[in-house]
């Protein structure tokens, strides 16, 4: 591969990467191009599945790799959403997150019955098949890698939070499937060009993520599925806008542009290059610091319930969201989650004024309504003119004991 003048060769073999102390310092790696840029050898391996570009291998785009992390340890932050022109990586960042959190327990049961199901509500609570298997002392889960779950563009409601399973009703049997949603659950949910998506699908997503399940009913079946999900969305504001509402329940907000830098735009490109060559053997070459990264965000997630916010900073952090005229409720919850995840992921158990530093602007951008401020302006204007009007006329009524007359109501006017 021929380089072009003025651009820096790359080493043939990996910087070794022996221990981080926290995920602070890993994206400090990958946005100095630390980690691993060995040139593709042979492999005699047949590719049978693909395998996503490896996360720590992104060139630069700290904020969004901050954000997206962030979500992976706290989903309580409400997800994040990457805004950007096409081809900016939105998509490879979040197809490459899969490597990154830990194996998760998943039911073995068509309906979703878990072991917590029987611990909080008894044997009332899981179906008669799984009641079958605690008596015989079976397992009702079994451990599992985390998935990537994408809603397509085309998906319909039924699609996404599920409905009448035609094969079951081929035998007279009504039962209802799971949508997309409810697979998934503990997943990592993606919906990509989400302002293009309809608004009932989009309302019936957000609805599900803020509430950790959702109710589907038809006629006289109903059920309810678990949707304990990691939401990234990804939209390009050339094509459209989202709907106020909607943008208010995305947490983080991440504008993602082009790199600047000609050597990072090159690097980029050679690192593409090398993953579509020999996909397996790229993402062999960032397998330990994948490794250090998902152990780390297990820490991360192991420590977050016991993070505090001192009443110091939870302060500042509500002063700011009232200098910015934000009405929504929802920034704080962003804001002081995120903080919370900051911390955890730097191994401490407070959150400081630092960590409000450095995840207000992904918590807070976007926020502030000038078309609310307006009409919420106007309509004080208003209230203060009857309040001044019904003040002289009661002024006017108590000073002649005569209601006002059609002179009197032409004075006030003017």
């Amino acid at each position: 591969m021929n380089n072009p003048s003025n651009l820096p060769e790359l080493p043939l073999e990996p910087e070794p990467i022996t221990s981080v102390r926290s995920l602070r310092e890993l994206i400090d790696i990958v946005t100095g191009r630390t980690a691993a840029q060995a040139q593709p050898q042979e492999d005699s391996g047949l590719m049978l599945e693909p395998l996503p570009f490896p996360f720590m291998a992104i060139v630069g785009q700290s904020e969004m790799k901050l954000a997206l992390l962030l979500t992976l340890i706290n989903p309580a932050i409400g997800g994040t959403l990457l805004i950007g022109p096409r081809g900016t990586g939105k998509t490879t960042a979040a197809r490459s997150l899969i490597d990154l959190l830990p194996d998760v327990e998943r039911s073995s049961c068509f309906y979703g019955c878990l072991p917590e199901d029987l611990e909080t509500e008894g044997m009332d609570a899981i179906c008669p098949d799984c009641a079958q298997k605690v008596a015989q002392g079976l397992p009702l889960t079994y451990t599992d890698h985390v998935r990537l779950v994408e809603l397509p563009l085309n998906s319909r409601l039924e699609d996404a939070i599920g409905g009448i399973d035609e094969r079951a009703a081929a035998n007279d049997r009504l039962r209802l499937k799971r949508g997309i949603l409810a697979h998934a659950d503990r997943n990592i949910l993606y919906v990509d060009e989400v302002n293009l998506l309809a608004d009932n699908i989009v309302d019936a997503i957000l609805d599900a993520a803020a509430m950790g399940y959702y109710t589907v009913r038809r006629g006289a079946v109903s059920a309810t599925y678990r949707s304990r999900f990691r939401l990234i969305g990804s939209m390009n504001p050339e094509e459209g806008n989202l709907r106020p509402q909607i943008m208010d329940r995305f947490g983080l907000r991440v504008i993602v542009q082009g790199l600047d830098q000609v050597e990072d735009r090159w690097e980029a490109y050679q690192r593409v290059m090398r993953h579509r060559e020999n996909p397996r053997l790229y993402c062999e070459q960032f397998s330990e610091i994948t490794e250090l990264a998902k152990d780390e965000i297990n820490s991360a997630i192991q420590m977050l319930p016991n993070v505090k916010l001192p009443d110091e900073v939870a302060q500042i952090g509500i002063r700011l969201i009232q200098a910015l005229k934000i009405d929504s409720l929802r920034a704080e919850i962003t804001l002081f989650e995120a903080a919370r995840a900051y911390a955890a992921a730097d191994s401490r158990l407070e959150i400081t004024r630092d960590d409000l530093h450095s995840v207000a602007p992904m918590a807070l951008r976007m926020r502030h309504s000038t078309f609310i401020s307006s009409y919420i302006e106007e309509k004080s204007r208003e209230e203060d003119e009857i309040s001044t009007l019904l003040a002289l006329l009661t002024e006017k009524i108590t000073k002649d004991g005569n209601p006002p007359d059609d002179e009197d109501i032409t004075l006030l006017e003017e």
